[in-house]
C-alpha cells in the first residue's frame, strides 16, 4: 500500500489479483506472457532510472527490470507464474538486493516461481495447453524466441493431439480496454499526480522572467515534482520560449528567455506511476497585450469549450470538434484565415496553426492505452475515463498572414475525469486566465 508524501494518508491499494481475474475472464483457453522493461544503460555501463513497463505492472504489480510473467488461462494450477531474477551477492553490490524467490511468488500472489534464466527452457511446455498466446513480438529477445519455438512445437503435434496454441495475438486486445476505465485507486493517484503538478507549477512560474534559462524553469517544476514525493517528471519536461513553443515537442530547454518572450510550459509529475500532464502559456513580462492577447483569448474560448463538452456518452471527437470550431472562429476573427468559417471548419483550413489533437488518454502512461474507436465508431465517454483537453495555436517564425504573432506558441492543457453525471477537471487548481498566470510569472 502506497503513503503519500509528508505522511499523508495511505492511498487505496491496488488490486492486482482483481485485474488478473478479469483477464482470465478474456483469455478464454489462451496464455499471456508480459515480460518487464529491460534495465536501460547510458553512456558506457552508467545505468538509467528504471521505468517499469505498464502493463506488467498494472497486472502483477512487479517495478523491476528482468521479470516476466506468465498467465494461463487454461490451467487448472499454476495459472498467474512469475520468472524473476535470483539472488546474486555480487551483481546486488551494484544495483541493490533482490528477493528470494519464495518472498517474490508471496509478495505478488504468484502461483509458482521459476528464476528468469530458466524461462526459455520452461516456457515452451507452460504455453503448450493453450490455444493462443498473448505477446507482443519484439517486446523481449528471450521471450520471442520462446513464444516462436511454442508455436512452432504446436504446428508439428497440433494436428495429431488436436492441442496447441496456433494464434498470435497482442496483448493490448485485452488489456487497453480494462485501462480506459480508472479504478478508485488510480484515480487516487492520479489526483495526486495532478495536485503535486499545480503545486510545483507555482513555484516554477516566478522562475519565468526575462534573462532566466529555460533550464531554470524546468529544473523548478522536477525539483517541485521530487520534493512532492513524486516519481519524477512524467514525460520529458517542455520549456519553451519564444518561437520555440512552435515545436512541439520541443525539449531542448537550453535558449535564454526575453523580455516579450511567450513561455509555454508542458510538464507534469508521475506519482506511483500515475502520470500527470499540464500545459501553460505565460508572458515573461507579466503583461499579454495586443495580438497576442487576442491569440490566447482563442485558445482559452477553445479550451472552455473543451471542458463543457466533456460529458457521459459524449466522445473525444465532439470535444475535438468543439474546439476546432472555437480555433476556426478566432482565426476568422483576427484575420489569419480570409475564408468563411464553415468552409475553415469543413476544410479543415486550422490545421497549420492547430496541427494535433485536442485529447488523449491519461494513466500509468501519458498517452495512456486505450482505443480512440472501435467497429461502431468513437469510444463513447464512460465514468473513470481519464484524459486530457489542449487546445493550442501555433504561428511559426515568417508566417507574413499573422502579423504580430510570427514565432507564437500558445497551448492550455488541463487532466479531465469523466464522472457518472459531468466530468472533473482534475487541474482546475491552476489558472488559465491570462491575467492570473502573468501575476504568478518573474515579470
Amino acid at each position: 500500500m502506497s503513503r503519500g508524501p509528508g505522511g499523508r494518508e495511505p492511498l487505496p491499494p491496488v488490486l492486482h489479483g482483481h485485474r488478473r481475474d478479469r483477464v482470465f475472464s478474456r483469455l478464454g483457453d489462451g496464455a499471456m506472457v508480459l515480460p518487464a522493461a529491460p534495465a536501460r544503460s547510458g553512456n558506457g555501463d552508467s545505468g538509467c532510472r528504471h521505468r517499469p513497463d505498464s502493463e506488467l505492472l498494472y497486472l502483477t504489480g512487479l517495478d523491476r527490470p528482468d521479470g516476466i510473467a506468465l498467465l494461463r488461462g487454461f490451467a487448472n494450477e499454476d495459472r498467474f507464474v512469475l520468472f524473476a531474477p535470483e539472488r546474486d551477492p555480487e551483481k546486488e553490490l551494484w544495483t541493490g538486493p533482490r528477493r528470494e524467490l519464495e518472498e517474490t511468488r508471496t509478495l505478488f500472489g504468484a502461483d509458482r516461481v521459476f528464476p528468469v534464466g530458466e524461462f526459455r527452457a520452461r516456457a515452451p511446455a507452460l504455453l503448450a495447453g493453450g490455444d493462443g498466446i498473448w505477446y507482443r513480438l519484439g517486446a523481449h529477445p528471450a521471450c520471442d524466441r520462446a513464444v516462436r519455438e511454442a508455436l512452432r512445437n504446436a504446428r508439428s503435434r497440433r494436428p495429431r493431439e488436436g492441442a496447441g496454441p496456433w494464434r498470435l495475438t497482442d496483448p493490448g486486445t485485452i488489456l487497453d480496454g480494462l485501462r480506459l476505465r480508472k479504478e478508485h485507486a488510480e484515480i487516487a493517484r492520479l489526483r495526486r499526480a495532478a495536485k503535486i503538478s499545480e503545486a510545483a507549477f507555482r513555484e516554477a512560474l516566478p522562475k519565468v522572467r526575462a534573462g532566466a534559462g529555460e533550464w531554470e524553469v524546468e529544473a523548478a517544476l522536477e525539483y517541485g515534482f521530487r520534493s512532492r514525493g513524486a516519481n519524477g517528471p512524467a514525460f520529458a519536461t517542455i520549456v519553451a520560449a519564444g518561437a520555440n513553443a512552435c515545436t512541439l515537442h520541443y525539449a531542448a530547454n537550453d535558449s535564454r528567455i526575453r523580455a516579450d518572450d511567450l513561455v509555454l510550459l508542458d510538464a507534469g509529475a508521475e506519482f506511483d506511476r500515475y502520470c500527470a500532464d499540464i500545459t501553460r502559456t505565460v508572458p515573461a513580462s507579466g503583461r499579454l497585450e495586443g495580438a497576442r492577447r487576442e491569440a490566447y483569448e482563442i485558445v482559452l474560448n477553445a479550451h472552455r469549450a473543451a471542458v463543457a463538452a466533456c460529458a457521459p456518452g459524449g466522445t473525444l471527437d465532439e470535444v475535438h470538434e468543439a474546439v476546432v470550431r472555437e480555433v476556426a472562429e478566432g482565426l476568422v476573427a483576427v484575420g489569419a484565415l480570409a475564408r468563411p468559417l464553415e468552409e475553415v471548419v469543413a476544410e479543415k483550413l486550422h490545421r497549420p496553426f492547430f496541427p494535433h489533437r485536442t485529447s488523449h488518454w491519461l494513466g500509468l502512461d501519458t498517452h495512456d492505452a486505450g482505443p480512440y474507436r472501435d467497429r461502431e465508431g468513437p469510444v463513447r465517454l464512460e465514468p473513470g475515463m481519464v484524459f486530457t483537453v489542449e487546445p493550442g495555436l501555433y504561428f511559426p517564425p515568417g508566417g507574413a498572414e499573422t502579423p504580430g504573432l510570427a514565432g507564437t506558441g500558445i497551448r492550455i492543457e488541463d487532466d479531465v475525469l469523466i464522472t457518472d453525471d459531468g466530468a472533473e477537471v482534475l487541474t482546475a487548481g491552476l489558472p488559465v486566465d491570462a491575467d492570473e498566470l502573468g501575476a504568478l510569472a518573474g515579470g
